[in-house]
């Protein structure tokens, strides 16, 4: 499995669905030859999982984590050829990321905007708190891990993850539904 999750405060609860397991890390510190170049040797069998932060333009990394700015679109149409020809194996968690598939012609999980910042809540008018934001997206990544070590089939993980949002509150109801197989 091959992983690309810049390192971000606000996304660290995402490195559950990866640890423990085997699996080839990428970062901030890695060039864009360097991401083309493991994309491209990523046997099509194995995951490549993309986490972090982006938009329909692709992923985003900073150098400074103090910052709210982003330096860099890490994962972008660049690199798309390669995700395209690596299959539909690919998990994709990051805003929007259902845009930048359909705009690349991407298949496998890709989420639509997921709430993890008590300004995204604000600006989709979603009434929450910090303890709850903390509280259920721990519990989605988690849940979202159990689905992936199950072996649970990509397509089937958007309505199975629906179905175990068990506080059903403006949060969880926006955040679960947001999952899409393409």
């Amino acid at each position: 499995m091959v992983v690309i999750h810049p390192k971000d405060k606000t996304t660290s609860m995402l490195s559950v669905l990866y640890e423990g397991l085997e699996h080839t890390y990428i970062d901030q510190s890695n060039s864009k030859k360097d991401i083309c170049h493991i994309l491209n040797h990523v046997p099509r069998h194995e995951h490549i999982y993309l986490l972090g932060h982006g938009s329909d333009k692709g992923l985003f990394s900073r150098e400074d984590d103090n910052h709210n700015d982003f330096d860099r679109l890490m994962v972008y149409h660049p690199h798309a050829y390669y995700l395209r020809k690596h299959g539909c194996n690919i998990v994709a968690m990051w805003c929007n990321a259902n845009l930048f598939a359909e705009k690349e012609k991407l298949y496998g999980l890709f989420t639509g905007m997921i709430v993890t910042e008590m300004s995204e809540a604000l600006l989709y008018s979603i009434n929450t708190s910090q303890e709850e934001l903390d509280r259920e997206n721990i519990k989605l990544v988690k849940r979202l891990r159990l689905l992936l070590d199950n072996n649970v089939p990509l397509p089937d993980i958007p309505s199975r993850i629906l179905a175990m949002d068990d506080v059903h509150s403006q949060l969880t109801d926006f955040n679960y539904h947001n999952f899409y197989y393409l």
